[in-house]
């Protein structure tokens, strides 16, 4: 038995409307435009069997469908859907990886990301590419509609499962940030803020060693133990890490 979202407000049954005209004769009320979907599967079995099943909704339809992510793309661009509605793991161009550029030529789309993929890191990067929905293959028929429905209406929707890890990662993510406030920043001696201030200019070690009278192996020590000591891994990194914890200031 598949996970439920929890229960769906019904859709109130669609009725033409008559509204009378200004020559007196009644007409019809025209419908609201069905919700645009772009089905992205690398199995074909796949595809066919979602679009029968969306097509029995009279508020969706399948305008299109694509094998991989580069094809994904194309067809976004072309038929500007509503939503994608798009596997994770596929030949040529992921999902994931073909979100971003979906965004970019079609900014209006909403993604839904429908996988077997249970991995929190296939969760996190489709979140931070610009998806809107990650859900499970396990789900009926009927919560994909529901999540079309919903991610069209502008709400976000996960799989419970994968929720609940997304909350976990949240909280660790908190506790590290509440630590490291914790941790007193390192101290640097004078002579290393001297050798960072003067990295942060651009300077490379030779320059450093003429300008404070001293060899370049010792300006290669220095910045070697400033790295250890904010246990970063380049110069870049040292002077972007001293300027934000206020360690040093460059004017």
């Amino acid at each position: 038995m598949a996970e439920s979202f929890g229960p769906v407000m019904p859709m109130a049954e669609a009725h033409p409307v008559r509204v009378a005209a200004e020559n007196g004769a009644p007409h019809e009320r025209q419908q609201p435009e069905p919700i645009r979907v772009l089905v992205v599967d690398d199995h074909e079995l796949f595809r066919r069997g979602l679009e029968i099943v969306l097509a029995q909704e009279e508020d969706i339809q399948v305008v299109g469908e694509a094998g991989d992510g580069a094809e994904a793309v194309e067809k976004a661009a072309d038929l500007l859907p509503d939503i994608v509605l798009m596997d994770v793991r596929m030949p040529r161009r992921g999902g994931i990886e073909a979100c971003t550029s979906i965004k970019e030529v079609a900014p209006s789309a909403k993604i839904i990301m429908l996988t077997i993929s249970d991995e929190e890191a296939d969760l996190y990067d489709a979140i931070k590419a610009g998806a809107t929905g990650y859900l499970l293959k396990e789900i009926s028929t009927d919560e994909v509609s529901a999540a079309i429905r919903a991610v069209a209406d502008g709400q976000s929707q996960i799989s419970p499962s994968m929720a609940a890890k997304l909350l976990t990662e949240f909280k660790s993510m908190i506790q590290r940030t509440d630590e490291s406030k914790l941790v007193p920043a390192p101290k640097l001696t004078d002579r290393e803020l001297e050798v960072l201030k003067l990295v942060a200019t651009g300077m490379n070690n030779r320059d450093i060693a003429k300008e404070l009278f001293i060899s370049e192996n010792t300006v290669k020590n220095h910045v070697r133990n400033i790295l250890e000591k904010l246990q970063l891994h380049s110069r870049m990194e040292a002077v972007v890490y001293a300027m934000r914890e206020k360690i040093l200031e460059i004017r």
